[in-house]
């Protein structure tokens, strides 16, 4: 990580984010952290950053992490087994069970009426 002093910085940000798409850059102010510039190479770099910062997910992925812990979920393994058998696809009502009623083919998905021309 570069330690550049904010002063410098504003001087030349666009050297700035250039470096900072290779690494961190901390600004400091009077000598002190003040603030961290981070560069993206592409859209791609930004996208990233912004999912693994978003409190929603990350509640989602500790919600996740804590269900496990107590001992509810699915093994990967068993996961690629059903799937890799065409089972989900077939719309097996005790494989939907078992995979949490996660995926669910097209077959097994009603299709709804129209209240129109009634």
């Amino acid at each position: 990580m570069k330690r550049i002093a904010l002063s410098e910085v504003k001087d030349d940000l666009s050297r700035f984010l250039r470096l900072a798409e290779k690494e961190e850059v901390l600004i400091t102010r009077h000598g002190k952290p003040a603030g961290v510039l981070i560069g993206f190479q592409d859209e791609d770099d930004w996208f990233d950053y912004r999912f693994e910062h978003d409190p929603r997910f990350l509640a989602r992925v500790d919600a996740a992490r804590e269900s496990l812990r107590a001992g509810r979920g699915v093994r990967i393994e068993a996961l690629s087994r059903l799937a890799g058998r065409g089972h989900a696809a077939r719309g097996s009502a005790a494989k939907a069970k078992a995979l949490g009623g996660a995926l669910r083919s097209p077959a097994s998905v009603k299709p709804r009426r129209s209240r129109r021309g009634r």
